[in-house]
């Protein structure tokens, strides 16, 4: 397909159908990657409590990863199409090659953060020493090797940004098999190769990120016209559309870069009461997870979409594909947390859970699970505001959602109740009100667009 036929479609598909058609695959792949992040702690899990728990706690600090990785995806996936959509071609190869510039150092500062920051991270938090031990290998080997984590996710957005969310999927579903396979191969020792323990499972996921990573440089060099890589052009970036890629995915960059520290403070609350507790909140960050990654696939659709049609005038469309992602992600979400609610002792079974995490994670999960609606509601909400130009709301929105309001109310119930039981209703209170800050920045866009 042509960048004029791709253009073509974004501007006069009938808007439900151009959704549906480019969120599907992003949704059935984002659903893949998640699955294979459960199934890594499910293995885990299976090693020891303490090796959960030792993953539960690294689970922060591949957030910030992440979360510069999404936000440098976000702001790529924003401005391609945008420049696309007004013939600026030149600028929009730029915006590519910059951001892969951005990518090699970022990889080498998480490289560094691998040799030197790991080892002090965990011993601040606990003394036992299986769950020290564990961690600093695991974490260790995830940063170092966090390449194919950067450019999986950085060739993933340049297709969807180009309407190839099909292909897109399809590099995202290789890595996700591949961990998905081999994470029990190489915890266990399965056939030739040998028990790793939680290296494996730590390999298992480099490996994938790596194998995910080619496949989409190769998918973008043979089948993506709007992607014309260059490895020259990558030394020489535009300092003004690097900051342009950090300015529209900072909102994201901080949003899941407040939610690990917002993870690493809920976990000094928990320790206070028990591991057990802190395993109990890792396995719900990886539901959560699970359950938000269709609802980023959604955004990862509709992001391109709505910038390339409020680039060209097209208000009405905007309005429609609007409303169509917060209706799809409402009934999504209210789907999950009927299941959630009806079996919790069956999801928890899944993580090997024993007689003591099965008494906290029962009462967690069904208190928690209240919280997908508004949570789900809130990421198609700041996506919006994202890509309309409306960074700074989101971006204040972000603030108050994974660290404001999340970290504070779980101080605040252990402070005032000081039991374990109470602390669950921390995560649905914050999204709650969340979600009415961002109805209140969502109303205001609108007036303000004329949408």
């Amino acid at each position: 397909m042509s960048h004029n036929d791709q253009g073509n479609r974004m501007g006069t598909m009938s808007e439900g159908k151009l959704l549906v058609s480019m969120s599907l695959p992003m949704m059935a792949s984002f659903f893949i990657q998640a699955l294979y992040n459960i199934v890594d702690s499910m293995f885990v899990a299976r090693i020891s409590e303490n090796a959960l728990t030792a993953v539960s706690l690294a689970f922060p600090m591949q957030q910030i990863m992440g979360s510069i990785t999404v936000g440098v995806g976000v702001g790529i996936s924003a401005l391609v199409p945008r420049y696309r959509g007004i013939g600026r071609r030149d600028t929009a190869d730029r915006v590519i090659h910059t951001g892969m510039f951005i990518g090699l150092v970022l990889c080498s500062v998480f490289f560094l953060l691998g040799i030197f920051a790991v080892g002090p991270f965990y011993r601040m938090q606990t003394d036992v020493e299986e769950i020290v031990t564990g961690g600093i290998t695991y974490l260790r080997i995830v940063w170092m090797l966090g390449i194919g984590s950067f450019f999986g996710q950085y060739f993933e957005r340049l297709l969807t940004s180009s309407g190839r969310a099909s292909l897109a999927m399809t590099s995202m579903t290789c890595g996700a098999v591949f961990n998905m396979i081999f994470d029990p191969i190489l915890i266990f020792g399965l056939g030739p190769f040998p028990r790793m323990g939680i290296a494996g499972a730590a390999v298992a996921t480099v490996a994938g990120q790596i194998l995910a990573a080619c496949v989409g440089l190769i998918l973008n060099l043979k089948k993506n016209d709007w992607a014309d890589l260059k490895l020259k052009s990558v030394f020489s970036p535009s300092m003004s559309l690097a900051g342009d890629i950090v300015k529209i995915g900072f909102p994201s960059m901080v949003t899941m870069g407040l939610a690990s520290l917002s993870s690493f403070l809920i976990n000094q609350v928990l320790l206070a009461y028990s591991t057990t507790a802190t395993a109990v909140y890792g396995i719900w960050q990886k539901l959560l997870q699970f359950s938000c990654m269709p609802a980023y696939g959604l955004n990862n659709a509709m992001v391109p979409i709505l910038s390339y049609n409020f680039g060209t005038g097209a208000h009405d469309r905007v309005r429609k594909i609007l409303r169509y992602a917060l209706i799809s992600i409402v009934v999504y979400m209210g789907i999950l947390s009927v299941i959630f609610e009806a079996f919790p002792q069956t999801v928890l079974r899944l993580f090997s859970a024993s007689e003591n995490m099965m008494s906290i994670g029962v009462r967690a999960l069904r208190i928690t699970v209240s919280s997908l609606v508004f949570s789900g509601l809130n990421v198609v909400l700041g996506s919006c505001m994202q890509a309309l130009n409306h960074s700074r709301d989101a971006l204040i929105l972000n603030i108050l959602k994974s660290f404001v309001l999340l970290a504070g109310s779980f101080w605040i119930l252990s402070a005032v109740f000081g039991e374990l039981g109470m602390l669950w209703f921390a995560l649905p209170l914050a999204e709650g009100l969340s979600l009415a800050v961002a109805l209140y920045f969502y109303r205001r866009m609108v007036a303000g667009l004329k949408l």
